[in-house]
């Protein structure tokens, strides 16, 4: 072992970089996340070869001057914070200042930009080996625009993990749509190799929202959801859950921000899993795209380089208000709003939190006294009746049941008992079918016998 010494800005940007900048993806994350940072509107990502090629994100926000372009590229250096207490109330995606530096120390960089007010724009290029940033002036119009070659041309090492080029290109593209998802204001253009891929407008009324996320999310997600807008002790969740008919195999359709930061949480996961413990059966994922918002002093978003992992100051009032906010939207559910919701083709809207739950400190003090009833009341209108054929087929078929060994007998006394409370309904093969998998299905997952 030798002796101590200084590592060199370029050594240690690279080893930043190794946290930061993973794959073409992450650093399209970074670059969105500033120009949203920035007060982008319009932002425009061209792609080539994956992104390994070249990577380059434009938007129309308030830009940077001279003196700040060069600066940008160091480490550490961000004007987002500037004390313990900006950052212990994070209210922008990034803060870190790491992001630039890293990109650069492996890439060959070009940073323009043009604020408000100034008479010409410059820019400040840059190559991993050296570092060093030589500046010119450039015609831009205000914003900025970053241009990123050869991501890692100067680490072949970390270039022989890369996968292939489809394979970078849609983890590419899942970034650009979580971030999409999060900001209805901002118009986003992807193109790829010169295709447009994405071109997604405004969207500032509910309606262009839902088009929006039924574009990304698609259409049958969007016509099997419930609209929840719940506020309550500072919090507020809203956003779009889906029908327990509308399962996933996996979790591959979950989408939870916190003040706009798409996150991954441990504790959130776990509420939403209990609220539809008792509406799926097991192996199936739910699907939503969730909003949360609070105080950004109540949320630490310093936990991690890639900023996907936050720590709530009060976990349990937060598990506590997404989970009783969802388990209430999802046990009551009325088979007629769904009908209507589906015909015009929107979300269910729903306020989940009944009018005189006034705090969510009210629910504990109840669950103290041992008044609270958290169990689902679920009648012969429930979230289960919603099945629709080819649903409960699915449902057969994925809970080792077969057509075969669904006896004549059975069918026609749920037959019987379904004209019994519904005479004048018509029943026919499809129908006697859905009434008793869905039977089936509340005796066996909900331990509740249907009369």
């Amino acid at each position: 072992m030798g002796q101590i010494h200084k590592l060199s800005a370029r050594l240690a940007n690279q080893i930043a970089a190794g946290e930061v900048v993973e794959r073409p993806a992450s650093v399209v994350k970074e670059l969105l996340e500033n120009a949203l940072d920035a007060g982008g509107r319009k932002i425009s990502i061209h792609v080539e070869a994956g992104g390994v090629k070249r990577i380059m994100v434009r938007d129309d926000g308030v830009g940077m001057s001279k003196e700040d372009l060069p600066l940008s590229l160091s480490r550490h250096a961000t004007s987002k914070i500037e004390s313990l207490d900006d950052l212990e109330a994070v209210a922008t995606l990034g803060f870190r200042g790491e992001a630039l530096a890293s990109i650069s120390s492996v890439s060959r960089l070009v940073l323009s930009s043009k604020p408000e007010g100034a008479e010409q724009g410059w820019q400040v290029v840059t190559e991993g080996r050296d570092m060093e940033a030589q500046l010119s002036p450039v015609a831009h119009n205000r914003g900025s625009t970053v241009e990123v070659r050869d991501l890692f041309f100067n680490t072949p090492a970390r270039r022989k993990f890369l996968r292939t080029e489809k394979t970078e290109f849609n983890h590419l593209e899942e970034v650009v749509k979580r971030q999409a998802l999060s900001r209805f204001e901002v118009a986003i253009e992807l193109l790829h190799n010169q295709k447009v891929v994405q071109n997604l407008r405004v969207a500032p009324t509910l309606k262009e929202k839902e088009q929006r996320v039924a574009s990304l999310c698609g259409k049958p997600f969007m016509e099997n959801t419930v609209q929840i807008d719940v506020e309550a002790t500072g919090l507020k969740l809203w956003g779009w859950v889906a029908l327990p008919t509308f399962s996933r195999s996996q979790a591959d359709l979950q989408y939870f921000y916190v003040n706009g930061r798409v996150i991954r949480d441990r504790l959130v996961t776990h509420a939403v899993k209990q609220a539809y413990r008792d509406v799926l059966y097991h192996g199936r994922h739910p699907a939503f795209v969730l909003y949360l918002e609070l105080d950004p002093a109540l949320v630490d978003v310093n936990v991690h380089p890639t900023k996907h992992e936050v720590r709530f100051r009060d976990g349990r009032l937060v598990h506590d208000f997404i989970f009783r906010s969802l388990h209430k939207t999802l046990a009551d559910i009325r088979p007629e709003d769904v009908n209507e919701a589906r015909e015009s083709g929107t979300s269910m809207p729903f306020s989940a939190l009944p009018e005189n739950l006034q705090s969510m400190q009210s629910v504990r003090q109840q669950e103290q006294g041992g008044g609270a009833d958290i169990t689902p009341s679920y009648g012969p209108q429930s979230a289960m009746s919603l099945a629709q054929p080819a649903r409960a087929s699915e449902f057969v078929q994925g809970s080792g049941f077969s057509a075969n060994r669904l006896g004549g007998a059975q069918v026609r006394e749920s037959i019987a008992q379904y004209q019994a409370l519904h005479p004048d309904a018509a029943i026919s093969p499809h129908s006697a079918l859905r009434v008793w998998v869905t039977g089936l299905w509340q005796k066996l997952w909900m331990g509740r016998n249907i009369p």
